[in-house]
């Protein structure tokens, strides 16, 4: 497009000291340090930090313009907001696109949990049969969406997004801008429980994803949670159900575990039944399995394609229940992008289970989980009775926020473990860990993504990165 033709979609006012005229042929882009040929840099003025100071930088790196909210002496068109700015642009562009491609389909999935693992698993099943573009890691805000959405192009077969929200109305604005064909709700937890009040509004604002859809649309439900099953009501679409429920349209059964925690399962479906040997590290990715078989069969995949897909998965999105192996033997589970009170006990459950069937001792170094509310120092306590339950070795609290878990644990105590080791910071806290493993332990590390305790994991695991990069450095 050219700026004139992006300033008349968004509103804006172009400016082009080059006399253009000026044409973006690349995706829209925030990170001046990693610039897109020919895209377009976004000059957010945020709180900290003004992308406006960084516009010339991704200019001489390579972009074509920018879209701000003040005149610079560089190519771009100037809003008044970017944000909604490019939300506009996004929607256009993929109206555009489904006019010239009549077979794109935009499938959409949110959940109070595993919505990015769900998300990482479809885009990969379908990235085999066609042309996919998904979400990159966690984008799956009125900023992240729209960027995502840009990067599709005509030959595009499959938009995979992400969608989150911390509001009634959020996913109805998201749905604005790229309305779905498919849309898939994996459950009603109690993340993000200071935001909305109660499950009964996350559900609410969650089934804004199902009333999105035209008449010719999928709903994909979790017949598992009543508060998704129970969206079915909201849409005039065709509702397609997953889950361990007999009367699931597509049934999870037969679900084990191996030593190192990774599932194997059936899903049935009709007359057609396949066993899926997944890659991937906990149970409760079976269930995200089968919520990304239900939406693929519904996009026209092949079941049997779904399941060779499913197999050859061994890695999501970064920090996300990654397994790693120190040379010693040391096990570190790395899963500390984000943490809530059901996605904590699933990453408790799973160390244990491992510590169980290896027979070795356990550590779980946990922090904060955030945006919990006037729950937040019962969840905490409720996950520290649960590690104490579960027989975890030892436990490394990490932070004000998360020492509720440490007062938890102390109310559950067993033979099997001991009080909590609290650490105020995430640099005492892994020296400490590091300082106190001898190889044969398994480590989970989870918190929410703010706490930063991917560090922790990081120093557990830095002798064998520099190990690696000696070897990649000699001749």
């Amino acid at each position: 497009m050219t700026l004139t033709e992006i300033a008349e979609v968004v509103g804006g006012e172009v400016a082009d000291p080059l006399q253009g005229p000026t044409v973006v042929s690349g995706p829209a882009f925030l990170d001046s340090r990693e610039p897109a040929p020919g895209g377009l840099f976004l000059a957010i003025a945020g709180e900290h930090v003004d992308g406006h100071d960084y516009a010339a930088g991704a200019v001489a790196g390579g972009a074509a313009a920018v879209l701000a909210s003040r005149h610079l002496d560089l190519p771009g068109v100037v809003v008044d907001d970017v944000q909604r700015a490019v939300g506009a642009l996004a929607a256009h562009v993929l109206a555009t696109l489904r006019r010239r491609n009549p077979d794109l389909v935009v499938l959409a999935v949110t959940g109070s949990q595993g919505k990015t693992s769900v998300k990482d698993m479809l885009g990969a099943v379908l990235a085999d049969a066609g042309p996919t573009v998904a979400t990159y890691g966690s984008f799956n805000n009125e900023l992240g969406l729209p960027l995502t959405v840009l990067r599709a192009e005509e030959t595009t077969r499959y938009l995979v997004l992400e969608m989150g929200a911390r509001g009634i109305g959020h996913l109805a604005d998201l749905c604005a801008i790229a309305p779905p064909d498919i849309s898939i709700v994996l459950n009603v937890g109690r993340a993000h429980l200071g935001e909305f009040g109660s499950q009964e509004n996350i559900a609410i604002a969650k089934g804004e994803l199902v009333e999105a859809l035209g008449p010719n649309g999928v709903a994909v439900l979790n017949l598992d949670d009543p508060l998704v099953a129970g969206m079915a009501p909201r849409t005039k679409a065709a509702v397609h159900t997953f889950g361990e429920d007999v009367n699931a349209g597509l049934r999870l059964s037969d679900l084990e575990v191996d030593d190192l925690g990774r599932p194997s399962f059936d899903l049935t479906t009709g007359a057609e039944r396949v066993h899926v040997n997944l890659g991937l590290l906990g149970a409760h990715q079976a269930r995200n399995a089968a919520a990304a078989t239900t939406a693929a069969l519904a996009a026209g995949v092949r079941l049997e394609d779904v399941a060779a897909s499913l197999q050859r998965l061994t890695a999501l999105s970064k920090w996300r229940m990654e397994l790693h192996e120190r040379a010693d033997g040391l096990v570190v589970i790395n899963d500390a992008y984000n943490a809530n009170p059901d996605s904590m006990a699933a990453g408790l459950q799973t160390l244990a289970g491992i510590g169980e069937r290896a027979g070795r001792p356990t550590v779980a170094v946990l922090g904060e989980m955030r945006e919990l509310g006037a729950t937040a120092l019962e969840e905490h306590r409720a996950i520290g009775r649960l590690a104490a339950d579960l027989g975890i070795s030892r436990v490394v609290v990490v932070g004000e926020g998360a020492q509720g878990i440490a007062e938890g644990i102390a109310e559950g105590i067993t033979e099997a473990n001991d009080t909590a080791v609290f650490h105020p910071s995430v640099r005492d806290a892994a020296l400490a860990v590091r300082n106190n493993v001898d190889g044969t332990e398994i480590v989970l590390v989870k918190a929410s993504r703010a706490a930063g305790l991917e560090r922790v994991a990081d120093a557990l695991l830095a002798d064998d990165r520099a190990d690696d990069e000696a070897k990649e450095a000699k001749p």
